[in-house]
């Protein structure tokens, strides 16, 4: 990554702009955060007001994940080659539009198609903020920004649940779920208005960079494949619809594998297909994230549906789980990620494996007769076992990549971060849901039983990983 060392002397920005640039940074990458979240608690509530039943609580989360994923690498692309203040402004525009049309879906298809809209544009918005502050700030304050991040996304995913559960206890204006997504309206609005005030103006883009729209429409076809296939096979049956959406999904991700042999500018550098640290670390996480986020998915189904708790109390039930995520979060922060390198994705998963243990004894045991605080701790290790794991897998991953490809490198793991994401919400929730059928205190376990095993399969795969991370962004 290029740091320019003395842009705000060059230009005269002031100390001041340099701060509201970064809170408005902040707030894009808090929307997108907070959005990826919030239906953890929503989806049963929206489900059941909307109409949809199981196959919309499988839907609300992909949609958006399988949009910001596939979307993701073209949408820094685009922005090199259209000038990021451009795209920042149509994303955070896109954004907004697309949570009123959120808010106020009548029904189950228009509020899915939504979710794809968001997560789309929140893929064009993303990637613009940290390209706007590598040009615009200095090193200084380009190291106070990256030390910021870690902490206010954290404090956003603990947000968007949270969040979730108080507006829909609350009922505003007998709105139920609708405030969650209409809320962003008035802060997407406000950061169009900040948008044009004080992005700089000095950025028409590069029109020779060369976007592999191709590729991103081949993977994000075979994507859309398998996952339509996945949550309707295991919904409906495995009729010919599913089992076809499903071959069409294997093959297009072949002829995207070959796109990016072929192509003069893949989304994915060749070469780091051939480094064995970085494509075990994809898989690594690939599967971690996967196997992690459908389980807090299921985690959220499970209070409200089996211990038949509120919406609100379901979200203070997982805060401990939140908390254990910024605690750690915090923890790697101080120095342990570049310590301990590979050997912290190791001990983060372990750590997440016994927490997932610690469930399944509890389940086993108590059945549905089972209380928040009971569940507290194991939350809270499951928290920090995920936070020390995913936020390492990336850093350490990249640690044998060559600089010219430190850019399709971090591009492909927030990609990868955000499909798993998407992959294992359908997954892992359709695990649940097949296995309700005695009851959902056996789906529970059912569940845990396969997320455990898939966690456990990725240990293997850490040992092939650099041993160290890759060096701090800023030096």
């Amino acid at each position: 990554m290029t740091i320019l060392t003395e842009p705000a002397i060059r230009t005269g920005r002031s100390s001041r702009l340099m701060w509201a640039i970064l809170a408005l940074v902040i707030l894009a990458d808090a929307l997108d955060v907070i959005d990826a979240t919030v239906t953890n608690i929503a989806a049963p509530t929206i489900a059941a007001e909307l109409g949809g039943g199981v196959s919309l609580v499988k839907w609300l989360g992909p949609a958006y994940m399988l949009a910001m994923g596939v979307l993701l690498v073209i949408g820094g692309r685009l922005g090199d080659k259209f000038g990021q203040r451009r795209l920042f402004l149509l994303g955070m525009g896109g954004f907004t539009l697309a949570s009123a049309v959120a808010g106020f879906s009548p029904d189950p298809t228009l509020l899915v198609m939504a979710r794809v809209a968001q997560g789309a544009f929140g893929a064009l918005l993303i990637p613009q903020g940290m390209a706007i502050m590598t040009k615009a700030f200095d090193r200084e304050m380009l190291a106070k920004a990256f030390g910021l991040f870690g902490p206010v996304l954290g404090l956003s995913s603990v947000a968007g649940p949270v969040l979730a559960g108080f507006i829909i206890s609350a009922d505003l204006f007998g709105l139920s779920w609708r405030p969650i997504f209409l809320l962003n309206i008035v802060l997407g609005l406000a950061g169009m208005i900040m948008a044009v005030r004080i992005l700089p103006r000095d950025d028409d883009g590069d029109r020779s960079t060369v976007v592999d729209g191709w590729g991103s429409g081949v993977l994000g076809i075979a994507m859309l494949g398998l996952l339509y296939g996945l949550i309707q096979g295991s919904s409906n049956g495995w009729g010919i619809i599913p089992i076809a959406s499903m071959v069409i999904g294997v093959l297009f991700f072949a002829a995207f594998a070959y796109r990016q042999r072929t192509a003069t500018y893949p989304l994915i550098t060749p070469s780091l297909l051939k480094n064995r640290g970085f494509t075990s670390g994809l898989l690594v996480c690939l599967v971690a994230v996967a196997a992690g986020t459908g389980l807090l998915f299921v985690l959220s189904l499970f209070l409200q549906e089996g211990l038949h708790v509120s919406a609100r109390n379901a979200s203070l039930g997982l805060m401990p789980l939140t908390l254990g995520l910024v605690a750690a979060g915090f923890a790697a922060m101080g120095g342990l990620v570049a310590k301990l390198g590979r050997r912290l994705v190791f001990i983060g998963l372990v750590i997440d494996l016994v927490g997932c243990g610690w469930v399944l004894a509890l389940v086993a045991y108590s059945g549905t007769n089972l209380s928040l605080w009971a569940l507290a701790p194991a939350f809270f290790v499951i928290g920090v076992g995920i936070s020390l794991s995913f936020a390492t897998i990336p850093v350490v991953a990249l640690g044998t990549a060559k600089p010219e490809e430190a850019g399709s490198a971090s591009g492909s793991f927030s990609s990868i971060q955000q499909l798993a994401s998407a992959i294992g919400s359908a997954a892992v929730t359709s695990i649940f849901f097949r296995a309700t059928t005695p009851g959902l205190a056996h789906a529970m376990e059912i569940t845990l039983i396969v997320v455990l095993a898939l966690t456990a399969l990725t240990l293997p795969l850490v040992t092939l990983m650099p041993r160290q991370a890759a060096e701090d962004p800023t030096d």
